[in-house]
């Protein structure tokens, strides 16, 4: 596929070119109908390091091969046929995570709550200074590497908590709500020294330094729900 409106004029996104440019560098998307507009931000994005993919439609965009890696998706909101919007909600639909920061020339208060409300990082009306879009690129990544960073420690978590007898993971959740061995014990009806030895047993699967880090844990993966 070749699309226009890149700094040197024109860019083949074929797979293999898009995702070497994605390993090597941030990448932002970057989809409008406009030529002009592609071009302009396209020579901006690039000047300031990031590596930019234009796309003429999101039809276009969503041929394109899944998004891995370092991405953001800046896209109008009106466009010919697909819309911003609905790019976004399809998306979703397909599970395709990637942060989204709309700009449009025409946006109300309804639809920058829609956009909001599905994910979107930030919804910026024309005319934008580059400052404002430049910095809503950058919070977009500080967030989504957040983002990557609390499900890399809850995946961990959760391969952990796998490892849990269904009476470990009960002890497990009744420590992380404050409950002492004695209590417990009698919850379960089972001796305080059985408590002891599933909770130690608890500690060391989960690799847990201290009671704060375990119930950390249970927080993360919102584990410390009421037991069937």
């Amino acid at each position: 596929m070749v699309v226009p409106g890149s700094a040197s004029g024109f860019l083949d996104v074929s797979a293999e070119p898009m995702v070497d440019q994605m390993q090597n560098k941030k990448t932002v998307f970057l989809v409008d109908d406009d030529p002009a507009v592609r071009h302009a931000l396209g020579v901006f994005l690039e000047s300031t390091g990031y590596a930019v993919i234009p796309f003429s439609s999101a039809e276009d965009y969503l041929e394109s091969p899944d998004d891995a890696g370092n991405c953001v998706l800046v896209v109008d909101q009106r466009m010919k046929d697909m819309s911003g919007l609905e790019l976004q909600e399809e998306l979703n639909r397909r599970g395709r995570e990637i942060p989204v920061i709309f700009i449009t020339g025409h946006g109300d208060i309804a639809m920058s709550v829609t956009a909001m409300r599905q994910g979107a990082m930030n919804f910026l009306e024309k005319p934008f200074s580059n400052k404002m879009l430049l910095e809503s690129i950058q919070e977009a990544f500080r967030r989504a590497k957040l983002d990557q960073e609390e499900r890399t420690r809850r995946e961990a978590v959760e391969a952990r908590c796998a490892l849990l007898t269904l009476r470990e993971r009960e002890v497990m959740v009744y420590v992380s709500k404050g409950m002492s061995n004695r209590a417990i014990a009698e919850q379960l009806g089972v001796s305080n020294r059985t408590v002891e030895v599933h909770r130690s047993r608890v500690m060391a699967k989960l690799e847990a330094e201290s009671l704060p880090d375990l119930v950390r844990m249970v927080d993360l993966c919102e584990i410390g729900k009421p037991l069937k």
